[in-house]
């Protein structure tokens, strides 16, 4: 298992339970607890989980959006597959707007290696795409990163939207039904994804299908709005099916 492999499966059983012992993920990951003791370090550090004396326990309250740190260690196999389809479904020379989360971050370290146009609108894809020289042209919007997430909000975010045209815009999302159609967590972050939309002359949502059916706080736009859904499989078939019979176009990653 590698670091990364692991520091998700630590991630994931401290947030399910709300918190383990170092003999416990020891067990869990086949690791030692020396091993244990340093990746638990590593993770409190990087506000993924509060290290406390034998173990770890969650920072998350329920009901709360999981923090980037957090999103960021889990799934990561699923992300990748999903943002390698994302990437296919997009032709060199166009203009794409990049959402913000980790799913959307994934697709960034793809992009980076292509010939686009890329604005992505959080700070770790901004960072990704400009570090190393590469033959994507970086454009970097205004606007007021959200704590801790490093998406980019507010009025300048929605001013650099509003004078742009993209070809493609890629969104994320916290919750997609064909009932409820695409939400999200923040009211603010919601309203970035709405112009975003409305700036691209395509959307592609891509999410794992854990968001498929449920439903947050602020609504984005209804689903029909949503050119193409990429996904994996644990997408629930009936909600696969609601959506498509609603015009939008589902790939399985």
């Amino acid at each position: 298992m590698s670091n990364a492999d692991r520091h998700g499966v630590i991630a994931k059983a401290v947030r399910d339970s709300g918190g383990a012992t170092v003999q416990e993920l020891a067990e869990l990951t086949g690791a030692s607890e020396m091993t244990i003791r340093r990746d638990l370090d590593t993770l409190a550090a990087q506000g993924v989980l509060e290290r406390v004396r034998g173990g770890a326990r969650s920072l998350l309250l329920r009901g709360e959006e999981p923090p980037f740190a957090l999103r960021a260690h889990e799934a990561i196999d699923v992300k990748r597959r999903i943002a390698a389809e994302v990437s296919a479904l997009i032709a060199d020379g166009e203009s794409v707007l990049l959402d913000s989360g980790t799913t959307c971050l994934e697709v960034a370290r793809l992009l980076r290696e292509r010939s686009v146009t890329v604005m992505p609108l959080s700070l770790q894809a901004i960072h990704l795409l400009g570090e190393t020289p590469g033959p994507a042209t970086l454009v970097v919007p205004g606007g007021q990163p959200r704590a801790a997430e490093g998406a980019l909000t507010g009025p300048l975010t929605l001013a650099s939207l509003a004078a742009l045209r993209f070809d493609t815009a890629v969104i994320g999302c916290c919750g997609l039904s064909a009932a409820d159609g695409l939400t999200a967590y923040d009211l603010d972050d919601a309203a970035v994804k709405k112009a975003g939309i409305a700036s691209a002359r395509r959307t592609i949502v891509a999410t794992d299908g854990g968001k498929l059916g449920h439903t947050a706080f602020a609504h984005v736009g209804p689903s029909a709005l949503l050119q193409t859904l990429v996904t994996d499989s644990t997408a629930p078939p009936d909600e696969v099916t609601a959506l498509e019979g609603a015009g939008t176009i589902v790939r399985i990653a």
